[in-house]
């Protein structure tokens, strides 16, 4: 199986998460300022907009006033009327323009300065083309204005044409120092949107456009802002939210890092307890099968002695020799206590039956891997392991299977290893309809074909330094689980299969 290097321990792949995360968050600061801004000028628009419309709806009153006052006064002497329009001018700069034109040619102009004729015409045909309603047009001689022209009296019998010059800026005056920032715009246009003032360019993106709130004067006050990088990244503010970020992230792979190492010296302790449990259990049952073979040895001279001491008991009371049979009966007796003890050791060592549970047959081929992947790794031979998805649930002791697979993933290693790189052991797990198999292949040299029939036999090895306590030691292991381990013919290496009977109960899967 091959292995991937942790991204916590690769410095590449934590540069990139780390610029990613810095990025994302310079995108979120820029959406949050970009939104901010444009909530200010929503603000700011709202209450422009309504100042505005205040100082409009007053233009109403002071032209009806005017318009009372024309009406009334003598029409050869317009005093009042011309003092009325100096206050209205003083106290509200932006009327900068008063005129009462008569509509037919029945008198002169009154005017708080001198009437072009031009535009004495003009405020005369707007005035009687009114349905009265009050006419809004630009004004032709002075740039940023608009006059406000009404019939006097607002009937049919109108004589005069009153008309209002209105200075645009002057009626966004005292906005605040908001709409003195670089990048606002702000301007009012008439109701055709012909432009009357504006003060810088109006972007396209960001724009609060909306007529005034007064019904005759309906002006289009327009504002919006150009928005740049120094505008979605303020320094001190981008600053400390990118040394946040990093903050966190640094403290977070340091969290990260620590819990990985609590987590490597959990298994580490793991795996070593496992290592020592198997390697106990491969001394105590490799201690067995010695006894047992030096047992067998020892059992076939041992009788021989026996026998031999007896025969010559028996010829001995044939004769007049009775004073060896004491010696004879000695004899006999430490042969027989010889027989004894040794057949006790071989009882005391050889490996009793563990407990015997129903447990899944992946486990013990997960734990034999975590112990043998570091040795494979230093000899150069590839583990590749094929194990189901769903659970292999066999009834045996644990630690015994535990103890086969090993033995067979380590003599493949071995043999594997010895001969260079490129070895290579496929270890393959399966559960077909009958039991469950396990197979573990190599591209060794092989078994000799004089080897085979005594493969399993105790101290049975090709390798020098090797006991030949393995496979003898694996087969009872598996005889003992009433399972089957068989040397298969193949082309090139070596393959061992062990075969288990079915486990006839579902295996219950701990979450």
């Amino acid at each position: 199986m091959k292995g991937s290097r942790p991204i916590l321990e690769n410095p590449l792949r934590l540069i990139v998460i780390g610029v990613l995360l810095l990025v994302c968050a310079g995108g979120i600061l820029a959406i949050v300022e970009r939104q901010s801004l444009v909530a200010e000028l929503e603000q700011q628009s709202a209450i422009l907009h309504r100042l505005a419309s205040q100082r409009a709806d007053q233009h109403d009153a002071h032209m009806t006033a005017l318009s009372a006052i024309a009406v009334a006064a003598d029409s050869a002497r317009h005093e009042l009327f011309l003092d009325v329009a100096a206050t209205i001018s003083r106290f509200y700069p932006r009327i900068d323009e008063v005129q009462l034109v008569p509509l037919f040619h029945e008198g002169e102009s009154v005017g708080t300065e001198r009437l072009d004729p031009a535009l004495a015409e003009t405020i005369r045909a707007a005035a009687m083309t009114s349905d009265g309603s009050i006419a809004l047009l630009p004004h032709p001689g002075k740039p940023h204005h608009y006059i406000m022209v009404k019939r006097s009296p607002n009937s049919a019998t109108a004589r005069y044409g009153l008309m209002l010059g209105i200075d645009a800026k002057r009626l966004l005056d005292e906005e605040g120092s908001f709409w003195l920032q670089p990048g606002i715009a702000l301007g009012l246009s008439l109701p055709g949107r012909q432009k009357l003032t504006i003060y810088g360019e109006t972007p396209q993106t960001i724009r609060f456009s909306e007529p005034l709130g007064s019904a005759s004067q309906p002006l289009i006050l327009q504002t919006g802002m150009e928005i740049g990088l120094a505008d979605l990244f303020p320094p001190v503010k981008t600053g400390l939210a990118l040394l946040a970020v990093t903050l966190a992230y640094v403290t977070t792979l340091v969290m990260l890092r620590q819990r990985v190492r609590t987590r490597r010296a959990l298994e580490q302790a793991r795996l070593s307890a496992l290592d020592s449990r198997l390697a106990h259990a491969s001394r105590v049952n490799t201690l067995g099968e010695m006894a047992s073979g030096l047992a067998h040895e020892l059992t076939q001279p041992l009788t021989a002695i026996l026998a031999q001491a007896q025969a010559g008991r028996r010829l001995l009371m044939r004769g007049d020799m009775a004073a060896l049979a004491p010696t004879i009966d000695d004899t006999v007796t430490q042969a027989r206590r010889a027989s004894a003890m040794l057949e006790r050791f071989r009882n005391w060592s050889r490996p009793q039956h563990g407990s015997v549970s129903t447990f899944d047959l992946r486990e013990a081929v997960a734990n034999v891997q975590a112990l043998l992947e570091p040795q494979a790794v230093q000899r150069g031979v590839q583990l590749v392991f094929d194990v189901p998805t769903t659970p292999v649930p066999v009834a045996a002791d644990p630690i015994e299977m535990e103890q086969v697979v090993f033995n067979l993933v380590r003599n493949a290693i071995e043999a594997t290893g010895s001969a260079g790189s490129g070895g290579r052991v496929s270890i393959h797990l399966r559960q077909d309809a009958s039991h469950p198999m396990l197979e573990v292949a190599d591209n060794g040299p092989g078994v000799p074909e004089d080897l085979r029939p005594r493969l399993f036999t105790p101290f049975t090895t090709t390798r020098p330094d090797g006991t030949g306590l393995g496979l003898a030691l694996s087969q009872r292991l598996v005889e003992r689980a009433s399972g089957e381990i068989t040397l298969v013919d193949s082309d090139a290496g070596a393959t061992f299969r062990v075969s288990l009977p079915r486990q006839p109960e579902p295996l219950e899967v701990k979450r």
